[in-house]
């Protein structure tokens, strides 16, 4: 996986989130703490959507550490933040670990 599909993947979830807190009337911060606290849905109904919104919150958390760790590295590496932008602007294939 490279920076740029990880930023493909962040923003894809983010939409996903929204549709969701559109629903619902609820940002995904509060539901998934909640839902990670127990609570379950008030309708049978909303089971399938509430599995699927936990699931995208969860990958959003994973794959926003991923893209911290790969900012940490590439800055230890380019000394400023220009300079990373200079190369993540050009859409380099860069590396992160999964």
């Amino acid at each position: 996986m490279t920076l740029d599909d990880l930023l493909q993947d962040i923003y894809a979830l983010e939409e996903e989130m929204r549709v969701y807190e559109r629903k619902y009337g609820v940002l995904s911060e509060t539901f998934h703490e909640a839902y990670n606290q127990g609570e379950e849905p008030a309708q049978e109904a909303w089971v399938r959507d509430w599995t699927s919104w936990a699931s995208a919150c969860q990958l959003w958390l994973r794959r926003r550490d991923q893209y911290k760790t790969a900012i940490q590295r590439l800055r230890a590496e380019s000394k400023t933040v220009a300079a990373v932008i200079e190369r993540t602007a050009r859409h380099d294939p860069i590396p992160v670990s999964p």
